[in-house]
């Protein structure tokens, strides 16, 4: 592990940020100091500081690159627009979406399938990436860190009623009629922010779509429906059935509850399972530092050797297909994977390192879903395969509020034929 100067690092990181009111295409080399000046394109606020010490390490260790970070809050738009203006910057980081998968399909970005450091990442991480999409035959982003979509519980109030981490569906709703039983709210339900409604469904969600479901969809077009091969009407009645069962245990008045009340709640121990993600972590210690949280993965099936942890990529680092600076840009790309960097970086965001090898933090929750990773038991959110002109989010909502599994899923369908008749092309037959 790299030895870390922090100290000196901030204050040279806190001049380095003055420096972000630069251009955020590519930089050249100065001829006259023999210093090359890389832009960094940054799309994650709260890691703004962590990339400032970051950068001044490695700007210490190599005096010949400059690194100017530019953390940008419309990330997509704007990248977007620099690489349809030719300004794409150096070094980019993204959130892993869609949107991501888009533009590695395009060919906007570089190919690493050479570089070494590809070498040193968890390959399930990898295939999270190249199932959201990638340029024909190549490697077009290098995962960072990943968070997890699971069950957040309370440990403790879990061995006061001597319950145990279900592995498999019949258990989990043994474990919330216990709860119920005791006079305990098993769920915390915040449907007025409807998004709260998606990280159930996507872990439910991922079993269904696992062995190229989502391929199959793309592939049926126009024709996706209830009696194609695939569709969400023939393969997700039982998500929706054990979404609707999960949220049957939620308090009174979850439709009207936020985000933000739902953290605060299990925070106070006012019920013993948030169906949120690892990111909801943070905001829950804010209130009740001392709480003893941890996560396990949805089991949907009957077998607990079929469980499958929901994870997705939250930073990708990529880098401009042709900058002119590709030997400094990967240096700088090399640095941010060194195991010493990316576990304090991890640590401070409150997630896994991509790294093989690499420590997590002794936070109970990360070390929760360790095997998972450890194993390559993850998948991906499967909302990202959905395309982001169908209104998955109110859809679920919707059937969240009223119960309409078969409207919910034709809707789905119906929506999915629209956008496939907009964006799919139709093969002829002397093609």
């Amino acid at each position: 592990m790299r030895i870390r100067h922090r100290k000196t690092a901030r204050a040279v990181a806190m001049a380095a940020a003055l420096g972000t009111v630069a251009a955020l295409g590519g930089c050249a080399a100065s001829p006259d100091d023999g210093i090359t000046t890389l832009s960094f394109f940054q799309f994650k606020g709260e890691a703004l500081e962590d990339f400032n010490e970051i950068i001044a390490d490695f700007e210490a260790e190599n005096p010949d690159i400059r690194v100017v970070q530019n953390q940008v809050a419309d990330s997509e738009t704007l990248i977007r627009t620099l690489l349809v203006k030719d300004k794409a910057p150096d070094v980019i980081t993204l959130n892993a979406n869609g949107g991501f998968g888009d533009l590695a399909q395009a060919g906007v970005f570089y190919d690493f399938s050479d570089e070494p450091v590809l070498e040193t990442i968890n390959p399930a991480v990898q295939e999270i990436l190249a199932e959201l999409g990638t340029k024909q035959g190549e490697v077009n982003g290098l995962g960072y860190v990943n968070n997890a979509n699971g069950v957040i519980y309370n440990q403790d109030i879990f061995e006061e009623q001597g319950l145990e981490v279900p592995e498999t569906w019949d258990e989990f709703i043994a474990v919330c009629d216990a709860l119920e039983a005791a006079g305990i709210t098993p769920f915390y339900g915040t449907l007025a922010d409807s998004w709260t409604g998606m990280p159930s469904w996507n872990a439910l969600g991922a079993y269904a779509s696992q062995d190229g479901f989502f391929d199959d969809m793309r592939a049926e077009g126009e024709d996706v429906g209830a009696d194609s091969a695939v569709s969400f009407e023939k393969d997700f009645p039982e998500v929706m059935e054990q979404q609707a069962q999960l949220f049957s245990y939620m308090q009174e008045g979850y439709r009207g509850r936020t985000y933000d009340d739902g953290n605060a709640a299990f925070a106070r121990g006012e019920s013993a399972m948030l169906l949120q993600g690892i990111w909801a972590l943070n905001p829950v210690k804010a209130i009740n530092p001392d709480i003893n949280a941890a996560i396990f993965p949805y089991p949907a099936s009957d077998d607990p050797d079929d469980r499958l942890l929901v994870s997705g990529v939250d930073v990708v680092v990529t880098m401009a297909k042709d900058t002119p600076h590709r030997e400094e840009a990967l240096r700088f790309i090399e640095y941010l994977f060194d195991v010493g960097v990316i576990e304090e970086f991890a640590a401070s965001q409150n997630m896994i390192p991509s790294v093989e090898g690499a420590e997590l933090s002794d936070d109970p929750a990360l070390q929760s879903v360790k095997p998972f990773f450890d194993e390559g038991r993850i998948t991906g959110f499967i909302d990202h395969q959905v395309p982001p002109s169908i209104p998955l989010v109110a859809i679920v909502q919707q059937f969240l509020f009223d119960g309409d599994a078969d409207a919910a899923l034709s809707t789905l369908d119906s929506e999915w034929r629209k956008v496939a008749a907009r964006t799919i092309p139709v093969t002829g037959e002397d093609e």
